[in-house]
């Protein structure tokens, strides 16, 4: 099996262009891979944290919300319930996922990211950390906005959850 990680590219107009990319390689300029970011909220108006593990090589034990790379020949969708799966085990039902906004990001806080960003919201109010599949979360938290506002605050946030905090998107959430 293939242990390289494939990513497709877009153009400017969030086109699918043919072209393909390895992960760990500069996207080409004027190009982009499709990213997701997966806000998972419980009934109580709660969302999933998690915080990164030590051993990643950016942003160790930093606070985000689930998220990854849509691989080569995958769309959003898909994608958003796979990195929830694998990231944190929780398993959502799809048909009540909706894409809050859509974020092209070209830099985020200096660092070239190059990505389509799709944000959804999933509701679900039981996860299963035991069935997360990789070693990519330290630990999972239910929080309020208003705690997870505290997070960024401390500067304990990863950087690439901005929106999050930005009065731009704030009725989205």
């Amino acid at each position: 099996m293939d242990s390289v990680e494939w990513w497709d590219l877009y153009d400017e107009e969030d086109r699918l262009t043919g072209l393909t990319m390895r992960r760990g390689d500069p996207v080409p300029d004027g190009l982009y891979h499709l990213a997701v970011h997966v806000w998972i909220k419980n009934s109580e108006g709660k969302y999933l944290i998690s915080q990164r593990a030590a051993t990643r090589m950016s942003d160790p034990l930093l606070f985000e919300c689930v998220g990854g790379s849509v691989v080569k020949g995958e769309e959003s969708l898909p994608a958003a319930i796979r990195e929830a799966e694998e990231e944190v085990g929780a398993h959502l039902n799809p048909d009540l996922g909706k894409v809050l906004c859509r974020i092209k990001r070209r830099r985020v806080n200096g660092d070239r990211y190059n990505d389509i960003l799709d944000v959804w919201i999933f509701p679900c109010d039981h996860v299963d950390f035991s069935d997360a599949t990789t070693d990519e979360v330290n630990e999972i938290r239910w929080l309020t906005r208003e705690e997870i506002i505290r997070l960024k605050d401390e500067g304990k946030t990863v950087p690439g959850i901005w929106y999050f905090f930005d009065e731009k998107y704030a009725d989205l959430f």
